[in-house]
């Protein structure tokens, strides 16, 4: 059984890697300016997944698993995407990749006998980039941006001499094809030379560079630079162009389109990891920058069935190569707080560079990880670059410390507010009780509120909240919405402080009225609710439609007897930690006042329901229960998703159908006595075609 204090530590461990990739992510997508290695922010996300993997509740929390990349920079239009562009699950070892071609056997519930054949192909390390061509010609291109919404980018595109602008053979009327804008090494080592000979500085690495050029206002210096482009997916298309992975890569071919080489088709795990070693030997000869190697199912109709995960599909998997390390010097700790309290420790190192980006900050987790590894100020210690996040302490070289160097002490107040810090019986993280008191809490809040995934405000970042709280201008999130009435009263306007302008301000307050209408879901995780990131809001906002409605049902969720608190507990992933954090939120009276405030100044549109126009079950309520034998249980409730079902973990009155398979037991019982319809798994079935 899990402990009390194995959940709290989960838990914290979960926010600081959330922290962490959200900084990270920033950088990478918006500035193009990374802190670590590619091979770092991998392993931060693979300890993020691994973690979640543990402790299924975690998810809920405000995770970048269930988000692709970072809202994009200003400057270019905005684009959704007609498809989804996501990002890949990673792997960083031979048994991951066995237990990636394990769980596609399982979920597709094929025979150990069936050959799982995968295309394998080089990563490159470049911007992700959408092209839409309609009747053969180039219409559109985008970035990826946050995986739904994109920047254009065509003007710029246009120039990169990889990029057919008109089509060659007889594509379909609409083609989507997503790749890699990317430099050769060679290249981008003389573009390297032309910065400096101007006098200006010089790009970190051809990844940088290749997403700085595309994404020029002036698309001259676009075309100044030299660009590439590899083809090798699809997005939005009108009519089918291959039945495989690898039909697809013929037909891009035959577009005109480059294909990264040298891929290869593989029938077993062995051959993909043989494969992988013959690309890593090979790496330094090829004449563009790799990260690892993609492997995609190759059969496109098992590629439909096994669909996606939050930010991934469950088809592909990247295998990155190993992280890198080096030794430095922890020059001191820094404690931060968080919106929820949390006490978060820091480590300032002496400033290194590990393959090729400069670190200077690592995660220390918490209190127990730095007494468990006798962290102290002075120490040498090996860092690893683990994914896009800051870094972390792999080991304390102890026979480099100092004699007499004293232990870490843990503060027992909060640095901002001075309120006492307390650690909960059976929690591993420690929190300032300050509460509402406490400036770094309620600034911490602020952040999240007008963060990319919650109101996504344009020129409201973290520096501006700051600013704006320290000046007592904004105090609360309606604030933010009543902006261009507080300027007007303030001493000292905006228009007339060091760093503003008349054009500024007034593009802060168009985008501040630019947001006035958001969608429930979006508002849900703006609020900042703990254990409630994107995948829980969204799961809310299915369940109760709108805000009203909402809080009528958390008012009465505090009476843990009654239908509305088992309603709660009956969506799928919230458990009785979850549900305490939600209607503790809504209880809690000045939470309330911010709520009426909001209300009275926004427009939250109610969360509608996708409808596939022809499904039986789009809106049903179902449940699944015993043993599937026609298809695996996560295809099945996959699949009643990808057609607008609600798939629930309970049974109750609002339920509207039970799948009952082989030894079914309690759910079925209880759907009997409530009058629900039962369906056997060939019913079912029959029922979704």
């Amino acid at each position: 059984m899990v402990t009390l204090f194995e959940q709290a530590e989960a838990r914290e461990r979960h926010a600081a890697l959330v922290k962490a990739i959200r900084h990270h992510d920033a950088l990478y997508y918006q500035e193009d300016t990374p802190e670590i290695s590619d091979a770092a922010y991998d392993r931060l996300r693979q300890d993020l997944e691994a973690l979640e993997k543990a402790y299924p509740e975690l998810v809920t929390a405000d995770s970048p698993t269930q988000t692709v990349g970072a809202q994009g920079s200003s400057g270019f239009k905005k684009v959704r995407h007609a498809v989804p562009m996501l990002s890949l699950s990673n792997a960083f070892d031979d048994q991951d990749i066995h237990d990636f071609s394990e769980r596609i056997a399982k979920f597709l519930s094929l025979a150990s006998s069936t050959i799982i054949e995968m295309a394998a192909e080089p990563k490159i390390d470049g911007l992700s980039c959408s092209l839409r061509y309609e009747g053969g010609q180039l219409v559109l291109a985008t970035t990826r941006g946050d995986g739904a919404e994109g920047e254009d980018i065509t003007h710029n595109v246009r120039t990169i001499s990889d990029v057919p602008q008109i089509l060659q053979g007889t594509p379909p009327a609409v083609l989507e094809v997503r790749g890699e804008v990317y430099m050769r090494r060679d290249e981008f080592r003389a573009l390297n030379e032309r910065q400096e000979q101007a006098g200006k500085p010089p790009f970190a690495n051809p990844r940088n560079a290749a997403a700085g050029s595309v994404r020029q206002l002036d698309s001259k210096i676009t075309a100044e630079r030299p660009l590439h482009f590899f083809g090798y997916a699809l997005g939005e298309v009108s009519e089918e162009i291959a039945t495989t992975q690898w039909g697809i890569r013929k037909a891009l071919s035959s577009y005109g389109f480059v294909e990264a080489e040298p891929a290869r088709l593989c029938a077993s795990v062995d051959e993909v990891l043989q494969y992988y070693r013959d690309i890593e030997a090979a790496r330094a000869s090829l004449s563009y920058e790799i990260d690892g190697v993609v492997y995609k199912i190759n059969r496109l109709d098992w590629q439909e069935r096994l669909g996606f995960v939050s930010r991934a599909p469950r088809w592909a998997i990247a295998h990155k190569f190993p992280a890198e390390k080096a030794i430095t010097v922890i020059n001191g700790i820094d404690i931060q707080v968080g919106r929820t309290g949390a006490l978060t420790p820091v480590a300032r190192l002496e400033p290194i560079a590990v393959g090729g980006v400069v670190v200077s900050n690592a995660t220390l987790h918490n209190a127990d990880e730095i007494e468990r590894k006798d962290i102290r100020v002075g120490d040498h210690v090996v860092i690893q670059r683990a994914g896009d996040v800051i870094p972390q302490v792999v080991e304390v070289l102890l026979d480099k410390r100092k004699a007499n160097t004293p232990r870490y002490i843990f503060p027992d107040h909060c640095p901002v507010c001075g309120s006492q810090a307390v650690r909960e019986d059976g929690e591993v993280v420690v929190r300032c009780t300050g509460g509402l008191i406490c400036d770094a809490q309620a600034v911490e809040r602020l952040k999240h509120f007008v963060s990319r995934l919650a109101f996504d405000i344009e020129g409201l970042g973290d520096k501006i909240i700051q600013e704006f709280w320290t000046e007592k201008i904004v105090r609360m999130p309606g604030d933010i919405f009543r902006l261009a009435d507080l300027n007007a009263g303030l001493e000292k306007p905006l228009q007339q402080r060091e760093g503003w302008g008349e054009k500024s301000v007034e593009k802060l307050f168009r985008a501040i009225e630019a947001r006035r209408t958001i969608g429930f879901e979006r508002f849900i995780y703006a609020l900042g609710i703990r254990q409630v990131g994107e995948a829980t809001a969204k799961k809310l906002a299915s369940s109760y439609k709108d805000l009203d409605e909402l809080r009528r049902a958390m008012a009465l969720a505090c009476d843990h007897e009654g239908d509305a608190w088992q309603d709660l507990l009956n969506i799928e992933d919230i458990g009785p930690s979850v549900a305490e954090d939600i209607v503790s939120f809504f209880h809690e009276p000045h939470n309330q006042t911010i709520l009426d405030d909001l209300q009275r100044l926004l427009t939250i549109t109610p969360y509608s329901i996708p409808q596939d126009s022809d499904s039986a079950v789009a809106g049903k309520t179902v449940v699944f229960t015993g043993t599937l034998s026609l298809m695996g249980r996560n295809e099945a409730k996959t699949r009643a998703e990808q057609l607008g079902a609600k798939v629930a973990s309970a049974v109750s009155q609002k339920t509207d159908y039970v799948i009952a398979g082989v030894d079914a037991g309690s759910k079925l019982t209880k759907a009997r006595e409530l009058g629900v319809k039962v369906l056997s798994e060939e019913e079912w079935l029959a029922l979704i075609g």
